[in-house]
Parts: structure tokens; sequence; C-alpha cells
């Protein structure tokens, strides 16, 4: 006889929820650390209706995205996408990455990273942390991996670490930067910036000479963007939400 619709398997109803991989949440049942209605659960195929089943993982129940609870998205956002909800050109957004179920749940973007830049980018349902992300008060540190076309004067280095002032004002904090070896005609550097002016980056490296040919962003506070490729997206765990409410304050 089919599966009532309404049913899922227990381990993809907690990869849905975020909690873990499909194989974690294998895993979390066999260490009998998943309930389902107050009886510890003996499958992970075991089926369960997320309208009306009490799921618990470590004593804590869990929920779709949407059912009760926000939801916030780690994103590698590729290169000539846009980071808004719409665009009236018609060019793809963050937003067009998504699967329908979490569209629908109008995830806004924090911050933001240009058209032609890539990597870590966060969204979020949640208003009160996307605010403080977004708020110059709770500014957290973000990593850039830059390539440019030759190789980084130490005269750039210095400049970048001791701080400088674009040609329209702008006053620049002194920057962390690590320089790695050339390779076949270009060079790569990190660099953490703690403020939000508006493309700090590649406006640095066109006043100091340099031309970027990739520039990606790889963490921002606590949360990194590891092995995700273009387009790829996961939502973070309860540990990395609270990791980041932590950083921006956030009870």
């Amino acid at each position: 006889m089919p599966d009532t619709p309404a049913l899922i398997r227990l381990n993809k109803y907690i990869a849905q929820c975020g909690v873990a991989s499909r194989r974690g949440a294998d895993e979390l049942v066999f260490d009998g650390k998943v309930t389902v209605n107050g009886t510890v659960a003996d499958s992970p195929g075991l089926k369960v209706d997320p309208d009306s089943d009490k799921v618990t993982v470590n004593g804590k129940a869990i929920g779709l995205p949407g059912k009760g609870r926000d939801v916030t998205i780690l994103l590698h956002k590729p290169v000539e996408t846009v980071t808004t909800a719409s665009d009236p050109q018609g060019r793809r957004t963050v937003l067009d990455l998504l699967p329908k179920d979490l569209r629908d749940l109008r995830p806004f973007p924090v911050g933001r990273l240009d058209f032609f830049s890539e990597g870590l980018l966060l969204l979020t349902t949640d208003g009160d942390l996307c605010y403080r992300l977004t708020h110059p008060k709770f500014h957290l540190p973000k990593v850039y991996r830059v390539t440019v076309r030759g190789s980084v004067p130490d005269s750039a280095v210095k400049t970048m670490r001791q701080g400088m002032t674009l040609r329209e004002g702008d006053k620049l904090a002194p920057a962390k930067v690590l320089v790695n070896k050339p390779v076949a005609g270009t060079q790569q550097f990190e660099i953490t910036l703690i403020q939000g002016i508006n493309r700090q980056i590649r406006r640095m490296c066109d006043e100091l000479g340099l031309t970027i040919l990739r520039l990606t962003r790889i963490s921002q506070g606590p949360i990194s963007l590891g092995n995700l490729k273009h387009g790829q997206f996961r939502e973070l765990n309860e540990k990395e939400v609270l990791a980041l409410k932590k950083a921006v304050k956030l009870a």
C-alpha cells in the first residue's frame, strides 16, 4: 500500500529541518538521540507526519523552515548574480538559486556581494539577526581571497595594513593581509575587513594599481564558506546560528 502523502522518512525530515545530512540523521537515530512523540526512534526509515508528530534531536524539538522557526542559509554566490530579491533588468538573483520552498519563506540577503564577486552570502528570515549583521555597530570581520594579475608590491601590502584614505574621502581602517607566493603570473592574498564600505576591496586595489581577477568572500564572523561549490547552499545548523547571534550580541 502506498504511503500517505503527508508522511516522510524520519531521516529525510531531520535533513529538511537543517539538523544534519541524511547520513548524519541515520547516525543520530542509531545513537538513540532522536525521539518521535516521546519514544526513542529505532529506524531512520520510520515514517513521520511533519504536521502532527513531535520529533526531538538531543532533547530539542525540531521543525521545518517556516513551521514556527526562522531559517538562515549559507549560499556560495556565483559571479554575475545580483544580491537582491528581484532585479528590474531581469538578471539572475541569489533567490533564483534557491528551491521554491525556501524562496517562499522570503529569506533576505544579509549585506551584498557585487555582481562580479563570489563566495559566502548569508540569507535569513530572522529580522533581528539580519539587522544586527548589517548594522555598523555589530559589523563582523569578513575575510576575502583576492587573486590579482602580476604580483602585489610590498608597498601596497604596507598601505593596506596601515590603513588608507580613498579618493572620495573614505577613511579605511588597517586591514589584516596575508600574501601567498606568485603563481603563473598571478598572486593571491587574503584580506580581513572590519568595515562596511561599498566595494571596498575593488576600490582599494584600483588605487593601488592592482587588477583583480577573482574576488571571493570566504568567511563572515564565525561562519566559513567551506567546501560549498558555486551556486550551492545549505541551512546553518543550530550551533552555527547561535554562534552568529553570540557574535552580534543577540541573546
